[in-house]
């Protein structure tokens, strides 16, 4: 394992992962696998900094695949009361995840907090413990859990599985907190699995974009240093 690398099982009894350009009110399906952006969201909720900026390598779907439908009752933005939609979630999920951090370079007021022994350590320990923040399977109604693993351990449902094909499918945002950029772009990419494994290609890789909106991150006040 690298020094800036994690491997990580995740589980939920259920899990929601959507494409969030699309899912704004009214009835919401899940994609069958992870999107890259929460996966990445849940890396964070186990240690995150502004110094560092997590990358997904891969998941790997242990479990197999299967769906839910749940009655909701949602507020109605106009006029008041209830609504009822359904929702589709995954069920009862397990994978295993690896990413790494790299540093934030559009964070040079924090250079001198570029120690990798010391984020891989906090990161590590905060693993062992489930990390720092409450984790989320793409939505808050959906809890899930983390542990450390060892990528690739154990039996997938997949594992002799040939490739198969998910068509487009949507990869992540830039943030200009992250990218030299002042809008916010969707990424968008033809994801695959093979033998149960998801590769993901890097953000920068991601030849299908969207421009979202202006995006202006604001200036931090001070360094945000540990």
């Amino acid at each position: 394992m690298k020094e800036n690398s994690i491997e990580y099982r995740l589980s939920g009894r259920y899990a929601l992962f959507t494409d969030p350009i699309t899912k704004i009110g009214g009835e919401k399906n899940t994609y069958h696998i992870p999107t890259y952006e929460a996966l990445k969201g849940i890396t964070q909720s186990i240690y995150w900094k502004p110094t560092i900026i997590w990358i997904v390598d891969k998941v790997r779907i242990m479990h197999k695949i299967s769906t839910e439908s749940k009655n909701i009752k949602t507020l109605l933005y106009s006029g008041g009361g209830n609504d009822l939609s359904v929702y589709t979630y995954l069920k009862d999920v397990e994978y295993q995840v690896k990413a790494h951090f790299e540093w934030n370079l559009e964070r040079p007021d924090l250079e001198k907090d570029r120690n990798e022994n010391k984020h891989f350590d906090i990161a590590r320990r905060s693993l062992e413990k489930g990390g720092r923040r409450d984790i989320f399977l793409g939505a808050r109604e959906c809890q899930g859990y983390v542990e450390p693993c060892n990528f690739g351990e154990g039996s997938g449902f997949y594992d002799n599985e040939d490739l198969f094909s998910y068509g487009l499918m949507f990869h992540g945002f830039d943030y200009p907190t992250e990218v030299a950029t002042k809008k916010l772009i969707a990424r968008f990419w033809q994801a695959k699995m093979e033998k149960g494994i998801i590769e993901f290609p890097r953000p920068e890789n991601c030849s299908i974009t969207r421009e979202i909106r202006d995006y202006n991150a604001q200036k931090p006040l001070v360094s945000e240093e540990e």
